[in-house]
C-alpha cells in the first residue's frame, strides 16, 4: 500500500507545477445554498478536494541520507509536516523514492502520516469551534496530504470527508450571515434561515450554523418587539410565529419576547382603558371613549378581560350613564336628608297597549305598538309617601289643590261609594282619616305631583318628573307581555299586590261586587307602600295600591303615539292620564294596558304618583 502511495505521490509532475511548489488548497466554495444541492445528497454536494503535490526535495544538497532523516525528524518534532521542501513528509517521500528499502525513512513517514491525521483533526476541531478560516484551510490541506500518503486509509478518507463538509458548512454559514446582515431572514422560505438549516443538514449541531439560526430567531423577535412598540400587534404575532417555528426545540427566547409583547400590549390597553374612563367623566366624552374602545378591540387578544370590561362599561354608560341596571340609589337633598329610593330600569323595547285578541281591551288602549328605550331611566321603588310629600309641602310652603279647595273624594264605608268630603287633603287616607307617614300620598292633582317633582329637582340638582305613559307600562310589565302584569292568568299570585280580591272584606263586612275570585290581600283601602312583592325589576305597587298620574295628555288612541318612550304631551291640555290598578279597581283595570282619562284638577283616594329621574 505504501509503495502505491509513494508511486502516486512521486509520479510525474509538470515542470511548471514543480517550479510553483505545493498547490494552494483554495478551491472555489459555494456562495449560497443554491450552489449546494442538498436534495441531490450531501456527498454529491460537497466541494471537490484539491490534490496535494509534494514539494520537490533535492537530495543532492546533502550526500548523507542520515542527515536528511535527522532533518525530517526535526521537522516532524517541530510540526512542520508538509508545507515546503524542508518539511518532514516531502523529505521522507524523497528518501523513499531514492531508496525504497530505507526502513528508517518508512518508519518516519508512518509517524508523519499519523501526525498529519492528528493535526488535521485538531485543525478541523478548531475550525468548527471557533470558525477559524485558516484552521479550516489547514485541515483541508492536511486531509489532502493524508489521502496522498494512503488513499485507502479510512481515517484519511473520513478526515477528507469531514474537511469537505466543514468547507461546505462554512460557505453556507457565510452566505447566511450575509443574508442576515441584509435583513433577508427567510421567514417565507430561502434567506438566511435556509442557509443555516442546510448547513445543519451537512453537519448536525455545527456551532456556527446553530448560532446563525439563533441569530435569525433573535432578529425575528426584535421585529416582533418593534412591531409591538408601533402598536401593530398583528405583525408582532406574525413574527413571533416565525420565530417559534425557527427553533422549536428551544422556546425560551420566544416565550420571553412574547411576554414582552404582551406587556407592551397590556400596558397600552390599560392606558386606553384609563383614558376612556376619564372620557366618560366628561359630558361630551362618550364619542372619544368609543374611539378608544375601538383601538383596544383592535390590539387586544380575543377575550381580553380589560377589553371586555371596557366594552361593558361603555355599553352601560351609553344606556345608564354612571349607573347600572337594577341599581337602587337615593339623592341627597339640600338639608342633607335623602330623597325617595330609585331603581334603574333597564333599557330595551316592548309592545305597548292591548292586543286585538284581548276581549277586555278598549279602543283607547290600541293599536298595540312597539316602543323602544335607548337609554335606561330611574323610577321610584314605590309611590311617593305622605312623609315625602309632606317634606315638600313644609319646605316649599306649598298649598296643594285639595288643601286650597278644602275637600277631596274618599271612600264612604256607610254607603260603599266614593263621595266628596270636606277637610280632606294630602294628609288624609282613603277614607278621609289621617294617613300614616308610610302610606302612598293621595288626594293630589297632577299639578301637585309635578310641583313636587320640580321641588325635588331643585333640592337634588337632578331632573325628576312624572313617568311617561310608556315608561309606566314598560316598568309595570317588566318584560312580561301577558294581559296582566303577572301573565295571562286571571287570578293574581299570592302576595303580588293590593287588588280588589273576592276575599277582601271592609271594616263593616262589605265585599267587592267585581273582584278577583279567590284572591285576598288583607287590605280594604290603600296599603303602606312596599308591603307586597316587587316585580322583576324591583318595583312595588305599580299594578295596584293606587293608580298613578303620568306625564301624558289624554289621547283617545295610540295612533301617532311616540315610539321612543317620551310623554305625549300637548301644552295647555287639561285632561291627563292615570295608569295602574288600585285597591278599588276592577280586574279589567288591573290589566297592564289599562289607561284612563282624568281631569288635571281631580284629587281622589284612588290616585297617587311616583317619579322618574334621568340618568
Amino acid at each position: 500500500m505504501l509503495v502505491l502511495v509513494l508511486a502516486s505521490a512521486c509520479g510525474r509532475t509538470p515542470p511548471a507545477e514543480q517550479a510553483a511548489g505545493p498547490a494552494p488548497a483554495r478551491e472555489q466554495l459555494p456562495a449560497s445554498v443554491a450552489a449546494v444541492d442538498l436534495a441531490a445528497g450531501i456527498e454529491a454536494a460537497l466541494p471537490t478536494p484539491a490534490r496535494w503535490v509534494a514539494p520537490p526535495v533535492d537530495l543532492a544538497l546533502q550526500a548523507d541520507s542520515a542527515q536528511w532523516r535527522q532533518q525530517a525528524a526535526q521537522a516532524l518534532e517541530e510540526g512542520r509536516l508538509y508545507e515546503d521542501a524542508e518539511a518532514a513528509v516531502p523529505i521522507y517521500l524523497a528518501l523513499l523514492a531514492a531508496d525504497p528499502d530505507d526502513t528508517a525513512a518508512a518508519r518516519g513517514l508512518e509517524r508523519a502520516r499519523r501526525a498529519v491525521l492528528e493535526a488535521g483533526r485538531a485543525a478541523l476541531s478548531a475550525a468548527r469551534e471557533g470558525g477559524d478560516t485558516r484552521a479550516l484551510r489547514r485541515a483541508a490541506q492536511l486531509a489532502a496530504v493524508a489521502m496522498v500518503l494512503d488513499s485507502g486509509d479510512e481515517a484519511a478518507v473520513q478526515l477528507q470527508r469531514q474537511a469537505a463538509q466543514a468547507r461546505a458548512v462554512a460557505a453556507l454559514a457565510e452566505a447566511g450571515e450575509r443574508l442576515l446582515q441584509a435583513g433577508e431572514l427567510g421567514e417565507a422560505g430561502g434567506g438566511a434561515l435556509a442557509q443555516f438549516r442546510d448547513a445543519l443538514a451537512v453537519i448536525p449541531g455545527d456551532p456556527r450554523a446553530l448560532q446563525g439560526v439563533a441569530a435569525v430567531e433573535s432578529a425575528m423577535l426584535d421585529r416582533a418587539v418593534l412591531a409591538a412598540d408601533a402598536l401593530d400587534f398583528e405583525e408582532a404575532e406574525r413574527w413571533l410565529g416565525h420565530a417559534q417555528a425557527t427553533r422549536e426545540d428551544d422556546a425560551g427566547a420566544v416565550a420571553d419576547a412574547r411576554q414582552r409583547v404582551d406587556m407592551i400590549r397590556s400596558q397600552h390597553v390599560a392606558a386606553l382603558r384609563d383614558a376612556a374612563l376619564r372620557d366618560l367623566l366628561r359630558p361630551d366624552g362618550l364619542r372619544d371613549a368609543r374611539g378608544r374602545l375601538a383601538e383596544v378591540l383592535r390590539i387586544a387578544p380575543p377575550g381580553d378581560p380589560v377589553a371586555v370590561q371596557l366594552r361593558e362599561r361603555i355599553v352601560l354608560f351609553t344606556h345608564y350613564g354612571a349607573f347600572r341596571p337594577g341599581q337602587v340609589f337615593t339623592d341627597a337633598l339640600a338639608d342633607g336628608s335623602r330623597g325617595p329610593q330609585m331603581v334603574v330600569v333597564p333599557h330595551g323595547a316592548f309592545r305597548m297597549g292591548a292586543e286585538a285578541t284581548d276581549p277586555l281591551a278598549s279602543e283607547a288602549e290600541q293599536p298595540a305598538h312597539y316602543v323602544r328605550f335607548d337609554r335606561g331611566f330611574a323610577m321610584s321603588l314605590t309611590e311617593v309617601t305622605v312623609a315625602e310629600f309632606g317634606r315638600f309641602v313644609e319646605q316649599a310652603a306649598a298649598r296643594p289643590r285639595a288643601t286650597r279647595r278644602g275637600n277631596s273624594t274618599v271612600y264612604d264605608e256607610r254607603s260603599g261609594n266614593f263621595v266628596r268630603r270636606t277637610g280632606v287633603d294630602w294628609r288624609s287616607g282613603y277614607d278621609g282619616q289621617p294617613a300614616a307617614p308610610g302610606d302612598p300620598v293621595m288626594h293630589v292633582s297632577v299639578r301637585d305631583a309635578e310641583a313636587y317633582a320640580v321641588w325635588l329637582s331643585e333640592q337634588t340638582g337632578r331632573y325628576y318628573r312624572l313617568p311617561s305613559e310608556s315608561e309606566f307600562e314598560y316598568a309595570l310589565r317588566a318584560g312580561n307581555p301577558g294581559r296582566y302584569p303577572w301573565g295571562d292568568a286571571g287570578i293574581p299570585p299570592p302576595g303580588s299586590g293590593n287588588f280588589t280580591g273576592g276575599d277582601d272584606v271592609s271594616p263593616s263586612g262589605r265585599t267587592w261586587n267585581n273582584a278577583f275570585v279567590g284572591y285576598g290581600d288583607g287590605y280594604w283601602g290603600a296599603a303602606p307602600v312596599g308591603r307586597f312583592q316587587a316585580n322583576a325589576w324591583g318595583l312595588h305597587d305599580l299594578a295596584g295600591n293606587v293608580s298613578e298620574w303620568v306625564g301624558d295628555c289624554w289621547h283617545a288612541s295610540y295612533r301617532r303615539a311616540p315610539a321612543d318612550g317620551v310623554a305625549w304631551f300637548n301644552p295647555g291640555c287639561r285632561t291627563r292620564v292615570i295608569r295602574g290598578g288600585s285597591w278599588a279597581g276592577s280586574p279589567a283595570q288591573t290589566r297592564s294596558a289599562w289607561r284612563a282619562r282624568m281631569d288635571s284638577d281631580i284629587t281622589s283616594a284612588r290616585i297617587g304618583f311616583r317619579l322618574v329621574r334621568g340618568i
